[in-house]
């Protein structure tokens, strides 16, 4: 039985079906080392306490309502779950389990950020 061709396309996205308010995610690179406002370098192994991540959106369920692939959604990684299509690492997450949404299109003079 041949698989379905889940290659990323152009802009990102991923030609998969997600059912119901499911979202796909790619989490951005911020695995490495950091720096503090103030210019201190942080090591990718210091021990920080709980951090909320940041990713961009790959595929979208039927059921999402405010989220829109290429959206930048902030969620808390620790307890979902992470699938690899062609080497590369996505979550994924319920649209309830986002914290907030960076997008351009709610660029209407506020800071694009839903809290």
């Amino acid at each position: 039985m041949a698989h379905p061709d889940t290659t990323p396309l152009p802009d990102g996205s991923v030609p998969i079906k997600l059912l119901h308010d499911r979202v796909l995610v790619r989490v951005d690179d911020g695995d490495g080392d950091r720096r503090s406002t103030g210019g201190i370098l942080i090591p990718a192994t210091a021990q920080v306490g709980r951090r909320l991540s940041w990713a961009r959106v790959v595929a979208i369920g039927p059921n999402v309502r405010t989220i829109e692939v290429g959206d930048h959604v902030l969620f808390d990684p620790e307890s979902h779950p992470e699938v690899e299509l062609h080497g590369t690492e996505y979550v994924l997450l319920r649209e309830r389990d986002v914290h907030a949404l960076a997008a351009a299109r709610v660029s209407d003079g506020h800071s694009g950020l839903y809290l």
